[in-house]
Parts: structure tokens; sequence; C-alpha cells
């Protein structure tokens, strides 16, 4: 299990203990053996994919024990112990978090700096919370409540509208996927309404048409079960396609999802949750109500020659 960023303090200390200067690849080197981390810990990335969850949490950690004054860094990615540092160590700490860092003028003082602006106040359960987790890890995790809390609207929307919306909707999502080109070049086209012989869409795979996609979007509240995939693909069969997307707005059973088809037939299946999911992605149905940026220290600007 990867610890969180408190947990990463002491460790990450201890290695400086010998007041030698150390680099971050030693430093983590260093706590993955402490924490006995494999492989698979240490590859695991964030929802931004931007860095993995370990290295976040160490970074963080450096952070709040350099700001209490416990670290030094006399150069890039070099860290040293600070005699405040070595003695903290010498009472032998059972850990290093926050609230002992508390006890230091200079962090108390850049945590008030950092909060400031923040509002509403938290209760005491949400501070604890948040505590544990670094400010990277919570803006992820409160993007994804929001994420969520927006694709469930798009959904209860969504059931609120006719087939006919659900069908079209269809289409224009894929066509923003990139299958077909644009709507203007009708490269997506809704065939009929219901009893259509299962086929409620075809579009393009691509901007030339070499190939076409068979679409069924089921607009339902009940879980689709495996004799209508089935029947979606003898619709296929009867048609001489080859590829066919299935779409609704409930959910697969077990057995839908584990239908194989056969001769060459392949079939993606969509639920409601996806499907969401796909609009968000693009667009369709949503617009951006705000943009924050996440930015760094450009470490080569302040290093650069005169």
């Amino acid at each position: 299990m990867i610890p969180d960023f408190q947990s990463c303090m002491l460790p990450f200390l201890r290695k400086l203990e010998d007041g030698s200067v150390h680099s971050m690849t030693e430093i983590q080197n260093a706590l993955i053996r402490e924490f006995h981390l494999t492989e698979t810990d240490v590859k695991e990335m964030l929802p931004s994919n931007r860095t993995t969850r370990f290295r976040s949490n160490v970074g963080w950690a450096k952070t709040h024990m350099q700001k209490a004054g416990l670290l030094e860094t006399p150069q890039r990615a070099q860290y040293r112990i600070t005699e405040a540092g070595l003695r903290l160590l010498q009472t032998r700490p059972e850990h290093i978090n926050m609230k002992l860092l508390f006890n230091y003028p200079a962090y108390k003082e850049w945590i008030a700096l950092s909060n400031r602006n923040s509002e509403p106040k938290r209760n005491s359960r949400q501070e604890s919370e948040c505590a544990i987790q670094t400010p990277d890890i919570i803006m992820e995790e409160e993007y994804k409540k929001l994420r969520n809390i927006l694709a469930q609207d798009l959904l209860e929307r969504i059931l609120k509208k006719d087939p006919g919306f659900f069908e079209a909707l269809v289409i224009k999502l894929l066509v923003a996927m990139g299958y077909g080109g644009s709507l203007n070049e009708a490269a997506g086209m809704v065939v009929g309404k219901s009893g259509d012989e299962g086929i409620d869409g075809i579009i393009k795979e691509d901007k030339l048409g070499l190939d076409n996609i068979y679409i069924q979007a089921k607009r339902w509240n009940n879980v689709v079960e495996r004799p209508e995939v089935q029947k979606f693909v003898g619709a296929l069969a009867g048609k001489g396609a080859t590829k066919g997307i299935f779409i609704t707005t409930s959910s697969f059973s077990r057995g839908a999802r584990e239908f194989k088809p056969q001769n060459n037939i392949k079939i993606v299946l969509i639920d409601g949750n996806q499907l969401c999911e796909y609009m968000i992605d693009y667009n369709i149905g949503v617009f951006t109500a705000n943009t924050f940026e996440v930015k760094r220290i450009d470490i080569d600007f302040f290093e650069s020659e005169e």
C-alpha cells in the first residue's frame, strides 16, 4: 500500500540523518524499501496521469519538512538535513506529521498563507481527511466528484427525452469521437425508429467510408440481457456487417457482457455510465464552466546563467 505523504516524512528525514547530500532518487529508493512497495505500487499514476502517486507523496513530504526548516536543498533535486532536523531526530519521534510541524513558526506561517483564501471552513472530520492527502490528490478527488455528479445529471436528462433524441445523440457523440468526419458531411445517419430490425444508426468507420459501423441505441431503465445482444448480432449478420456498437442508458447483465459473437463480428457494449463519461470527454451536452491551471516552479528559469 502506498504511504500517504505524512507517513513518508520520518523515513525521508532519517535517510538524511548522516548529514550528507542525497538525491531524490536515493531517498525514493530508501522509502520503497522501507514500505516494501512493489513495482505496481511505485508505478501507480494519479488520475491526471502526469506523475505517480508515490512520487507525489514523497514530493509533498519534502515540501512540508522544508517549509518547517528540517531540510534544505543545496542544489537541484539534492537534499540535506538541517540542524533543526537533526535536533528533531535526536528526540527519536515515533512519526513526523503536520501536527508536529506546527511547532515550527516558519511552517505555521506557511500554512496560514496557504489557507488564507480557503472557503468555506471545513469541519474537523474534513480537516482530518484532507491532512492525510496532498493538494494534488484532493484536487483530483474533488474533480472526480464533480464529474460523477455531472454524469448523473446527464443521464437523468437523457432519460426524460424521447428515443429519437437518444439515437441522434449517439450519432453526434460517435462523430465527435472521430468516426466518419463531421455531421455536416453526413458521416452519421439515423436510419429509423423502433422496430428497424435492431439497427438504429449507421456511421462510417473513417472519413473515407471504407467500412460502416452499425449502432443499436436503447434508452432503457431495465438491464440489457444477453438475448438483446444476440438479436443485435443477428441483425448485423443480416446486413453482412462485422462491426457494431450497442449503447444503452441502463446497464448490461453479466451474461450480455460475456457473450462472444461468431463469424468475425465485433461489438462494443457501452452502458449509461460509460456513455456519460464519453459525453463529458467529447463535450456533448456539456460546456466548460471553469478552468484551473496548476503551475509549478520552472527550475531552469532560476538556474539559468545571467
